[in-house]
């Protein structure tokens, strides 16, 4: 856990020093909520429906863009072949990187959502269904983010490959948490939804690590 910890409190201390790799996205995912009410209408029963589909959508637009930092500078300057030499477990270390950058991106995103949801006129127990959604989704997000970022890092020019490897895998937590959203706003049980995302969070959280240290050795070694 030592490890852990120290990789997690490095990672949020460089984010702080270059608050523009992570504030980016977050004014991205902003932007785009502002700019669909303006391209397509005011009205507030439509903004209504497509809420859950536009903040989602948003989302994992804002978290492709921060995805490629990932690992990219660790490779650069040699600190990732030093973190996979350590004397600690690599899990932990793919943990804490994971952790500060869903920190950074994806805690920042569902803490924004109140915002965007009244752009949106999502009110009630349907932004309490949203955010719930992103507390759930957004941490496998991450997990397929850093896999992506794993597997491409030692490519120079890995900005085309990074969601063509990503977003095919990101479609079923886009497609339930949507769901839920919809169905909250239209007084339907959302239960069935929520727990799949939970599925989805555990099985992340148990095959994605493995497969992201596999690709940086890979990575590493070639």
């Amino acid at each position: 856990m030592k490890g852990f910890w120290a990789v997690l409190g490095r990672d949020l201390q460089l984010a702080l020093r270059g608050a523009g790799d992570w504030l980016n996205p977050l004014v991205f995912f902003l932007m785009v909520i502002l700019l669909f009410p303006l391209g397509i209408s005011p009205e507030p029963n439509l903004l209504r429906q497509i809420a859950p589909g536009v903040v989602w959508v948003a989302a994992v637009l804002a978290v492709l863009l921060s995805m490629d930092s990932l690992f990219r500078q660790d490779f650069e300057d040699g600190t990732l072949e030093q973190m996979l030499l350590a004397p600690t477990s690599t899990l932990a270390l793919v943990f804490g990187k994971v952790l500060a950058h869903w920190m950074t991106g994806g805690l920042a995103l569902t803490l924004l959502s109140p915002l965007a949801s009244v752009m949106l006129n999502l009110q009630g127990h349907a932004l309490g269904v949203l955010m719930l959604t992103l507390l759930l989704g957004t941490p496998v997000l991450s997990l397929l983010a850093a896999l992506a970022a794993a597997l491409t890092v030692a490519l120079r020019r890995a900005g085309v490959l990074l969601p063509l490897i990503s977003l095919p895998l990101m479609i079923p937590v886009l497609i339930f948490a949507t769901a839920a959203v919809q169905s909250a706003s239209l007084g339907l049980p959302v239960g069935a939804y929520l727990a799949l995302l939970g599925v989805l969070l555990i099985m992340a959280l148990l095959l994605v690590p493995w497969a992201i240290v596999g690709a940086l050795r890979l990575a590493v070694t070639a």
